[in-house]
């Protein structure tokens, strides 16, 4: 099914979280250039904090937070356990571990098994930062080849939270952004750019 762009504004407008209290962003193969895309459009106020988990090369040693630095106008920190979470921020996994919200506020990380062949994994991400959010969360789900996320999406979802998949069709690597939407709990799906602005709109106090 097809929907005109007058349907998905008015869609995109029902669906639209009334408060984003932090946005939580996962992604595989050709995740990485999607995720830029967003986050270099992201203005200098943007409030709610971001974290991103991306599957990671094992050797990654923080390039892919320092790369994302020079795309983006928000500080960029690759978090150690126990980092306290605060506004205006982006925080992302380091390669081989996973990446929780703890309840308090903070980050943990952790070293325990691959969840879908992934640390860190997205459901692991989510299904945290659900707990810690509920539905103040934006979930999104960026390109990638496997069905990491999917479960997260559904936890986000069940929160309360808001929850959005890249248009497969915009993808590099369709499969993950799909299998979230096919477990029916997606609430809308956007180009990548069109995603950027919705988080705008939600996230400028």
């Amino acid at each position: 099914m097809h929907n005109s762009p007058t349907d998905m504004a008015e869609t995109i407008d029902r669906l639209r979280p009334t408060v984003c209290r932090a946005v939580v962003i996962g992604g595989s193969a050709g995740g990485i250039d999607e995720l830029i895309v967003i986050l270099s459009k992201l203005p200098e106020n943007f409030q709610p904090p971001v974290l991103v988990a991306q599957h990671l090369h094992p050797s990654d040693n923080g390039a892919f937070s320092r790369h994302l630095e020079t795309k983006t106008q928000l500080p960029v920190i690759e978090p150690s356990d126990k980092t306290v979470i605060t506004p205006n921020r982006i925080y992302t996994a380091p390669a081989n571990y996973h990446m929780l919200v703890e309840e308090g506020g903070s980050i943990a990380l952790s070293i325990d098994p691959r969840v879908r062949w992934s640390r860190p994994s997205i459901d692991v991400l989510f299904k945290s930062a659900a707990r810690a959010w509920a539905g103040g969360l934006t979930a999104i789900i960026l390109s990638g080849t496997n069905d990491d996320g999917a479960q997260g999406v559904c936890t986000v979802r069940k929160a309360g939270g808001h929850t959005i998949a890249q248009a497969p069709s915009s993808a590099g690597s369709p499969f993950m952004p799909r299998a979230a939407i096919d477990t029916g709990m997606v609430d809308v799906v956007l180009p990548t750019e069109a995603i950027a602005r919705h988080l705008i709109e939600s996230g400028i106090k």
